[in-house]
């Protein structure tokens, strides 16, 4: 195998690796909450439109201030 062929392959599974990490740790903060709401809605709801982000993560704070889960703050 040649050098440039296996810095590539481990180039590729180093980007793939970060891309993970990002994935994970935008979940783990919730960042990735409002396209969730909106994959769900889609599967869920055809035919009415969904929340803006801007009412999705005011509902989401009002329901968490309703309903307080262990959040540390």
């Amino acid at each position: 195998m040649s050098t440039n062929k296996a810095f590539n392959q481990a180039a590729g599974k180093a980007h793939a690796g970060w891309k993970g990490f990002v994935w994970y740790f935008k979940s783990l903060m919730g960042e990735n909450a409002y396209q969730a709401y909106l994959d769900h809605h889609a599967r869920t709801h055809n035919g009415t439109p969904p929340m803006t982000e801007r009412e999705f993560w005011r509902d989401k704070t009002d329901r968490q201030d309703r309903n307080p889960e262990g959040r540390c703050c």
